[in-house]
């Protein structure tokens, strides 16, 4: 039967992503069915945005109420589902004011041009450089490709936006050479996800912080796929006490519907005026309504849950023959294979062995759902120490 499917998901859907062989279709919480009824526990979670796992049911119940109600509406009028969501993000953040989109590329997007007006209100035109890291990812949009520091993304779509400049993660003194009476703001992750779910030392997060508020630079954090509970903190940043301009968050905060937050603070409150930036369905209702549902759950049971479960998970992996080395922050876990060991062979073994994991680069990903019980975790793991270790 999936083979049927397979086959024409080829020949009608455009061929730009390099899919496994298996057919979901349906779940709940940790585990995935697919077309021929075989389970699987879910270590990816969407690419981490199924926050509490697939089809939770109080989320079901937020977004059908919801649904029942009106499906869209203009963000030319007030949107009840919208209010709620930007009133909790700022009461639980402090920051100011929000902005609402559909997808972290869209996101960061919103914080380009947030920190190159600011910088134009302030000081006139010139001042528009960014600095963003070196194996960071911010999204596939022709400013957020031209804002990534990989050069792999720099291909076929020429010509990139100007003005954008990379730094190597962690280097103070390569950082500081990069400023200058040009640089308008810098973009970094905490942990880089896509670049290899590396985390960047505190130290160089807290001088960034530093540096930028000295010199009026837009201290912007990428929280797409970090936010929302990812790393045991309702926000990354957190756990560093850092002050950010501008926060970017998606994927986890509607459990799996698109949606986008941008967050501002007193001093990036007022930089985007009437008609200056907008979207048509960005803040839709329903969208709304399960970031709602989300973030109301987001509580210190669950980041501790979260650190529980990592602190398990390094328990249980540290010093296998299997595992090089543990990388990332709680349940957003990067792992080096064994030398001649390829990720993306591991995660098939894994995926006809029942368990789901993602990759990113030369490791294996693990974007577990942040309620995922110890009792899943453990079998998951299982699993993949098994596939590692029948390939060495």
């Amino acid at each position: 039967m999936a083979e049927n499917y397979i086959e024409e998901d080829k020949e009608y859907i455009e061929n730009t992503y390099n899919r496994f062989n298996v057919v979901i279709k349906e779940g709940h919480g940790s585990t995935f069915v697919d077309v021929n009824g075989k389970e699987y526990i879910d270590f990816s979670s969407g690419i981490g945005t199924n926050s509490f796992g697939v089809s939770d049911p109080e989320w079901v119940k937020a977004v059908t109420e919801q649904a029942s109600l009106v499906q869209h509406t203009s963000n030319l009028y007030y949107s009840l589902p919208q209010i709620k969501v930007a009133k909790l993000l700022c009461e639980k953040t402090g920051m100011k004011k929000v902005f609402f989109a559909n997808s972290g590329a869209e996101s960061n997007e919103c914080a380009i041009k947030t920190a190159r007006k600011y910088s134009f209100d302030k000081y006139g035109a010139g001042r528009s450089e960014i600095i963003t890291l070196i194996n960071s990812f911010h999204g596939r949009t022709i400013a957020t490709l031209s804002a990534t520091g990989q050069d792999v993304f720099h291909q076929y779509f020429n010509p990139f936006v100007d003005d954008f400049k990379y730094a190597p993660a962690n280097d103070i003194d390569a950082l500081n050479a990069l400023i200058s009476d040009k640089t308008c703001a810098i973009l970094i992750e905490t942990v880089q996800g896509e670049g290899g779910v590396n985390a960047l030392d505190a130290e160089y997060i807290k001088y960034i912080d530093k540096v930028c508020h000295e010199k009026d630079i837009l201290f912007m954090v990428d929280e797409v796929q970090t936010g929302n509970g990812r790393t045991g903190y309702l926000y990354s940043y957190m756990e560093y006490g850092v002050n950010p301009d501008v926060v970017t968050t998606a994927k986890g905060l509607a459990g799996g519907l698109p949606f986008a937050a941008i967050m501002f603070n007193e001093k990036t409150e007022k930089t985007l005026g009437y008609g200056q930036h907008g979207t048509t369905f960005g803040g839709n209702p329903v969208c709304a309504a399960a970031a709602y549902s989300i973030l109301t759950r987001l509580d210190q049971k669950l980041f501790d849950h979260v650190k529980e479960c990592r602190a398990y998970l390094e328990k249980k992996l540290s010093g296998r023959k299997e595992i090089v080395s543990i990388s990332g922050k709680g349940m957003m876990v990067g792992i080096e294979l064994p030398n001649g060991i390829k990720a993306a062979d591991v995660a098939k073994k894994c995926m006809e062995n029942g368990l789901i994991p993602l990759t990113a680069k030369t490791k294996i990903r693990l974007l577990p759902p942040l309620n995922i019980t110890i009792d899943e975790l453990d079998r998951g793991l299982d699993i993949l120490l098994k596939c590692i270790g029948e390939m060495m």
